[in-house]
């Protein structure tokens, strides 16, 4: 099972947070892995009343990505940046892709 098929990204109030231990569980690693791609702003986590750090699914997702590069010998900060270009280039082709349908919709004679 590969992190994407464990972890999806839900709406903000759907979602239950995790606290750092668990995520760290959750990923197979430890809570030092996830304290470093916060530093290079890879997640950020967010906070309980109590002020301890918590991880959504969708956060989890993106750090396992991340996870992976590093184990195939990426650098951290390096792992970091890919993980947000995919994402940046993942949402660039979702928005491609519903402007192209909505013009297609607008005008079904002008197919290319």
């Amino acid at each position: 099972m590969t992190a994407d098929d464990s972890f999806g990204r839900l709406d903000d109030d759907d979602y239950p947070a995790y606290t750092m231990g668990r995520a760290a569980e959750i990923l197979g690693t430890t809570p030092g892995f996830l304290r470093a791609i916060g530093e290079a702003r890879l997640i950020t986590p967010l906070r309980s009343e109590g002020g301890h750090r918590r991880y959504s699914r969708y956060q989890l997702r993106i750090a396992a990505r991340a996870r992976e590069l590093v184990d195939q010998g990426t650098p951290v900060e390096a792992a970091c940046r890919i993980v947000i270009l995919e994402d940046q280039l993942e949402e660039a082709q979702r928005i491609n892709a519903e402007y192209r349908r909505a013009a297609e919709s607008a005008n079904p004679t002008a197919t290319a």
